[in-house]
């Protein structure tokens, strides 16, 4: 699957919290953001799509 970058500033003592929740969790900052963007979206009714346009199940339901 191809990626793409997304660059955001946010300030650092959310950049603390990130750090930490993606530590307790084992994931990376990338990992754990991309996370909660998908979950978010799914809590929100958006569908995301992949690159096959198939929608991806979250392991979490």
């Amino acid at each position: 699957m191809k990626t793409a970058t997304l660059n955001l500033r946010i300030s650092p003592p959310l950049k603390e919290g990130i750090k930490i929740a993606a530590n307790k969790e084992h994931r990376s900052i990338a990992n754990m953001i991309e996370m909660l963007i998908r979950k978010h979206c799914n809590d929100s009714g958006i569908e995301i799509t992949e690159i096959y346009g198939t929608k991806r199940e979250s392991s979490n339901g």
